[in-house]
């Protein structure tokens, strides 16, 4: 293992590839997500002896929102990794980030996410990889303030994820070639801040009970190939019920795609993104159609977006 100091960092540059993710899949609130083909590819180059200046472009997703500060979530997980490893940042020491987007913002597919781990993931390749992969995902999931999103960012495929007496533990698995999500990507924004908001404080045991039952089923399942117990993991009562209140077409989206025959179906995230699952091409033609025809009575705007689950996740893709 080889580290530098910043000085000797001066130029070099770094370029990542990070997936989008959908968090929760229904009833596994908080503790699943799954990567999706949906790909932000960041460099990040050393700009020594600029004054902390940060130089931001951005192409697609984003391009006319994202700032040129340390707010910045790719720029927080940069320096994170920098400030665990050297104890301190140099005033002069600032960035130039080019962003190629398409991670949709604010729609529940783990746009922060992606921008949190790529900076980790960059700044541990920047310094020649002293951490490792749980190091990166603690200190993601503590800028997020939770894992979900994180560590499908992170590590691919589908993941489950919690806290252990050692800490947080995160155990991953691939998904089957043929499986889609189909997205419906409304042009409405939703806040994770907002839609968390809604969310009682306390929950009834037949509602926990019923969720707990349905994450072992879905969980089992996948571990297994079975993949038609997605129909049950996507079917929550511990969060959906609450968030449709701040997002009524949420129900009628996800019962058209039920309706038409999805594995499964559910919010992605906190939204407002839907996520529905097939594996056959007419069956993905009949969730889309179904889709579109209940956004249009419901009068929401929006997009359907076909992905593949990604079971790479965040890695370097090039350094000089």
């Amino acid at each position: 293992m080889v580290t530098h100091s910043l000085a000797e960092l001066d130029g070099r540059r770094v370029t990542v590839d990070v997936p989008g993710t959908s968090a929760n899949l229904g009833a596994g609130y908080d503790c699943l997500g799954l990567a999706l083909d949906l790909v932000n590819r960041v460099g990040v180059e050393v700009r020594g002896g600029n004054r902390g200046r940060i130089e931001l472009s951005v192409q697609g997703e984003g391009h006319d929102e994202l700032t040129a500060d340390r707010e910045n979530r790719f720029v927080r997980g940069l320096e994170a990794v920098l400030r665990v490893v050297r104890g301190e940042l140099s005033e002069g020491v600032g960035w130039r980030v080019d962003m190629r987007n398409q991670v949709p913002v604010a729609r529940g597919l783990g746009s922060s996410a992606a921008a949190t781990v790529g900076g980790v993931v960059a700044g541990n390749a920047l310094l020649g990889e002293p951490l490792t992969t749980p190091d990166l995902l603690r200190l993601a999931a503590e800028i997020e303030g939770h894992a979900d999103n994180a560590a499908a960012a992170l590590l691919g495929g589908f993941v489950v994820v919690g806290e252990t007496d050692g800490g947080l533990e995160a155990i991953r698995f691939d998904a089957p070639r043929d499986l889609r999500a189909v997205l419906f990507i409304p042009g409405l924004r939703l806040s994770t801040a907002d839609m968390r908001a809604v969310l009682p404080d306390e929950v009834g045991r037949a509602d926990a009970v019923a969720n707990l039952g349905r994450v072992a089923l879905g969980i089992a399942g996948l571990a297994t190939g079975r993949w038609e117990l997605l129909r049950a993991l996507t079917v929550d009562r511990l969060h959906e019920p609450y968030r449709a209140a701040a997002y009524p077409q949420l129900p009628r989206l996800v019962d058209a795609a039920r309706g038409a025959g999805a594995l499964g179906a559910c919010l992605s995230g906190a939204g407002s993104t839907i996520l529905a699952f097939g594996d056959s091409p007419s069956g993905i033609a009949r969730i889309e159609a179904a889709l579109r025809a209940a956004a249009a009575e419901t009068e929401l705007d929006g997009r359907i977006a076909v992905v593949a689950p990604r079971n790479t996740g965040a890695h370097v893709v090039q350094r000089r």
